[in-house]
C-alpha cells in the first residue's frame, strides 16, 4: 500500500468529496493560493476555483457563521479555523448556534458542516497557538468531535465527517501533518464512533488520542522488551465514543492508562476515567493512570515545551506503575 503524509490525506479527502458532491466547499484564512497554514488545502484552488475554495478575512466568528448559514440552505461547508486556540473567538457561533440549531428546530434544519482546527504543541508556537481544547467541544451536546492519529484515519474520518448531517469538530494535531502512513488508493470511509485497537496486548490498556497514539505505540514497543504487553486503543472520535471497544479492552487487561496532550484537569481523560469506573470497575486490578500535559500554559522554550507535553517515556513510566514494576 502507498504511503502519504497526513496533510496529503486530508487534501485527497477534500478533493474527492468536492468532486463527489457539488455542495461541498471550503472556507477559511489563506486556504487558497497559499494552500493553508499547514498546506492541508494545497492545490485545491487550481482544481475547484475560488467559488469553492474561499479565502476569508481573519474573522473566525464570521467564518463559522457563514458556514452555518450555508449549511442551513443545503450546502456542506468545511470551515478551517487554523489553530484550535482561535476557536475561542467563535465560541458563540459554535456553542450557541451551530450546536443548537438542529435541536431547536426539531430536526428540520440540517447543519451539515465540518469545522477543522489545528491543535497541540511541539513546535514552539507558544501559549496562544499550542493548546489542546478538544474537551470543550466534547462537553457541548450537538457537536461531534473527531481526532485522527494516522493519515489513513484522517482521510477516512474527514470524508465521513463531510457526509454527516450533524456538525463535526475535526481536530488535527500539527505534529502529524508530515507523518507518513499507509493510505488505500480506492474509495473508503471510516465511520464516526468506531475506535480501533492499534496494538493487541494483555497486561494493560492504553487509551490514547491524536499524537499520543504514536507515542503510546512506541512506549508499548519498549515495554514489550521488558515483558509487559500493552494494548493500545485509539478512540478516533471522542464523541460519539465507542465505549464497547474500549471497555472490552479494559476488561481483558484489567488495567487502564489514558494518554492525551491536554492538561489533566477536566480533560477528556477524566470522562474516560469516569466511564471506566462506572462500567468496568470490577475488572480493574489497579487504580487507573492518566498521562497528561503539565498544568501550565504551553511554554515557548523548546526544552520547557517538551517537559510540558507528555512523552513516550511518561507513558512507559505510567504503565510500569500500573503493573507494579519499579524502575
Amino acid at each position: 500500500m502507498r504511503e502519504i503524509m497526513f496533510r496529503e490525506a486530508l487534501v485527497e479527502a477534500l478533493d474527492e468529496e468536492m468532486r463527489r458532491d457539488e455542495n461541498v466547499f471550503v472556507l477559511g484564512e489563506d486556504i487558497g493560493q497559499f494552500g493553508g497554514s499547514f498546506k492541508a488545502t494545497l492545490g485545491l484552488l487550481e482544481k475547484h476555483g475560488p467559488e469553492r475554495i474561499r479565502n476569508t478575512p481573519i474573522a473566525e466568528e464570521a467564518i463559522v457563521g457563514a458556514a452555518l448559514g450555508a449549511a442551513l440552505v443545503g450546502m456542506r461547508p468545511v470551515a478551517e479555523l487554523h489553530f484550535i486556540d482561535f476557536a475561542t473567538v467563535a465560541m458563540n457561533q459554535i456553542v450557541n448556534q451551530v450546536a443548537k440549531v438542529r435541536y431547536m428546530f426539531g430536526g428540520k434544519a440540517r447543519t451539515s458542516l465540518v469545522i477543522r482546527m489545528h491543535g497541540g504543541g511541539g513546535s514552539s508556537a507558544a501559549a496562544q497557538h499550542s493548546q489542546s481544547l478538544e474537551a470543550w467541544f466534547v462537553h457541548v451536546p450537538g457537536l461531534k468531535v473527531v481526532m485522527p492519529s494516522t493519515p489513513k484515519d484522517a482521510k477516512g474520518l474527514l470524508k465521513s465527517a463531510i457526509r454527516d448531517n450533524d456538525p463535526v469538530i475535526f481536530v488535527e494535531h500539527r505534529a502529524l501533518y508530515t507523518v507518513k502512513g499507509p493510505v488505500p488508493e480506492g474509495e473508503y470511509t471510516i465511520p464516526l464512533g468506531a475506535a480501533e485497537v492499534k496494538r493487541e496486548g494483555s497486561d494493560a490498556t492504553i487509551v490514547a488520542t491524536s499524537s499520543m497514539v504514536g507515542k503510546s505505540l512506541q512506549a508499548a514497543e519498549e515495554l514489550a522488551k521488558e515483558g509487559i504487553s500493552c494494548e493500545v486503543v485509539d478512540p478516533r472520535t471522542l464523541f460519539p465514543l465507542d465505549k464497547e471497544t474500549i471497555l472490552a479492552s479494559v476488561r481483558k487487561t484489567g488495567r487502564l492508562l489514558i494518554a492525551h496532550e491536554a492538561v489533566r484537569r477536566c480533560g477528556w481523560g477524566a470522562e474516560m476515567a469516569a466511564i471506566a469506573g462506572e462500567e468496568a470497575f470490577d475488572y480493574l486490578d489497579a487504580p487507573l493512570v492518566r498521562v497528561c500535559a503539565k498544568e501550565t500554559p504551553v511554554p515557548y522554550s523548546p526544552r520547557l515545551e517538551r517537559l510540558h507535553i507528555p512523552q513516550k517515556e511518561d507513558v512507559a513510566a505510567g504503565v510500569r506503575r500500573l503493573v507494579g514494576v519499579a524502575r
